[in-house]
């Protein structure tokens, strides 16, 4: 793929902000499999991947998820891409921080933290 201009660079990264509000297990690797590929096109110092997790997407995030897609999930994070879900979700759901992989970071509403990463120049994506 050819950049448009400006092109993506360490001041000017390219800000990606995946949606995942369903926990079905072919649609959660359907999402990390469209991470990586968006990972291997960019330069790694000229991209921001961040992923928001609500609704029935929280599940995905949690410690007794599918082993083998934790295993993903715990790849990307080493490639700083950010796991955040959604405290609504988890209140709803009886749920508490202990129950998330340890490198999830929490927002109290997902789909708020959604609209204002796209204010600040996120690209909302949905990859299913």
């Amino acid at each position: 793929s050819e950049f448009s201009e400006p092109h993506p660079t360490f001041d000017e990264p390219r800000k990606v902000a995946i949606q995942l509000y369903d926990s079905d297990l072919e649609k959660v690797n359907h999402n990390l499999s469209t991470i990586y590929n968006i990972l291997k096109e960019y330069p790694a110092e000229s991209l921001k991947v961040v992923v928001i997790a609500y609704g029935n997407g929280v599940r995905a995030l949690k410690t007794d998820y599918d082993a083998a897609t934790l295993k993903r999930i715990k790849s990307l994070v080493e490639y700083d891409v950010e796991f955040i879900v959604c405290k609504n979700t988890m209140e709803t759901m009886k749920w508490t921080e202990d129950d998330f992989i340890d490198d999830a970071s929490f927002v109290q509403a997902g789909i708020v933290e959604l609209i204002e990463r796209q204010v600040d120049g996120y690209i909302g994506v949905i990859a299913y």
